[in-house]
């Protein structure tokens, strides 16, 4: 049975790789006493995902989004949905690395964590490890 809230599968193979680890951060912010919406897969070049959640002390949908270069940013909803990338205001990056620990992500999300932006890694590296790691339980 599918949640309404968990990423459906993507028709792409390299953006299906991302599913999973999505999933669990949906879960784990779910865990957390979060309310999530919705989530998708958004496109390619980067690869990301976009998690549609309320938080206590944001008025209106908020966001979090993963990107393979960035990692999770949060933000006030201003638009998006899949296939088309999402569009945030008032972004803050939570840090962690890009593939930062589903468990820690609600605590980052509600302790109001917030880093400056920074790169991980090239979109483009297709022999840096993330791929292997997204397909075997994220490292």
């Amino acid at each position: 049975m599918h949640q309404d809230n968990i990423p459906l599968p993507h028709p792409d193979p390299w953006i299906e790789l991302t599913r999973q680890y999505v999933t669990g951060a949906v879960q784990a912010l779910i865990a957390g006493g979060l309310r999530v919406e919705r989530s998708w897969l958004d496109p390619r070049d980067p690869r990301d995902a976009t998690i549609v959640c309320s938080l206590p002390e944001v008025t209106g949908p908020c966001a979090l989004v993963w990107d393979e270069v960035t990692g999770w940013r949060r933000g006030r909803f201003s638009s998006g949905r899949q296939g088309v990338r999402t569009e945030l205001s008032g972004v803050s990056y939570l840090g962690g690395g890009v593939l930062l620990n589903t468990a820690e992500l609600a605590g980052r999300l509600l302790g109001r964590a917030c880093e400056p932006y920074r790169e991980y890694r090239s979109a483009t590296d297709l022999r840096d490890g993330l791929d292997d790691a997204l397909a075997h339980g994220f490292g």
